[in-house]
């Protein structure tokens, strides 16, 4: 199976529903039904979806202008306990040139270029498989991560997000990804054709 339909079918269930970017996260406490469970580990945001997943929970955290309370920038991670890999969003606004991608980088560390999958009336979304080395070398950051994108105009901008909290609600989200997780029924073989 590719890992394009890896990520159509599910990695990106619990990223990209009606909530997962749309909203910051509402306050913690039981959840209201069909809205998820959160969590909140220094700054970041736990969630598990309500819904069948092979990857219900995700950790996030959202960055908004100080005047408008635009969303300048959103990271969502996800476990994906039956391929022991992660699935990254990450939303920027429009406005970015589309073919450089995105990089994030701490003082010890600096991703590949991420490209961008889609973009919508919301912004930009890289939305991709990770590495598990990412996010180990994101746990052991420091206090934060810089997102670097390039604008329409040429100009790079490092967007600060906080790592505050990273490698506990990472360990929470897994695990609660893994207690959760419903697996994918195995690919269905082809029927035979009929013999004349």
């Amino acid at each position: 199976m590719k890992i394009s339909h890896v990520l159509s079918g599910l990695a990106l269930t619990a990223l990209v529903s009606g909530a997962a970017l749309a909203q910051a996260p509402a306050p913690a406490g039981s959840a209201p039904p069909g809205q998820p469970e959160i969590k909140t580990i220094g700054d970041w945001a736990v969630r598990c979806y309500p819904m069948q997943s092979a990857s219900p929970c995700d950790m996030f955290q959202q960055q908004n202008d100080a005047k408008s309370q635009q969303r300048i920038l959103a990271l969502s991670i996800a476990y994906i306990p039956h391929l022991d890999r992660h699935a990254i969003q990450i939303s920027v606004p429009l406005g970015v040139a589309v073919a450089p991608g995105v990089i994030m980088h701490t003082a010890t560390f600096s991703s590949p270029s991420m490209p961008y999958r889609r973009c919508d009336r919301g912004g930009c979304y890289v939305e991709m498989l990770i590495d598990n080395a990412t996010i180990d070398q994101l746990s052991h950051g420091g206090d934060s991560a810089m997102v670097k994108i390039t604008a329409d105009d040429g100009k790079n901008y490092d967007l600060k997000i906080s790592l505050n909290g990273f490698g506990a609600a990472h360990d929470q989200m897994a695990e609660l990804a893994k207690q959760k997780a419903k697996a994918p029924p195995p690919a269905a073989a082809a029927p035979a054709a009929p013999g004349k």
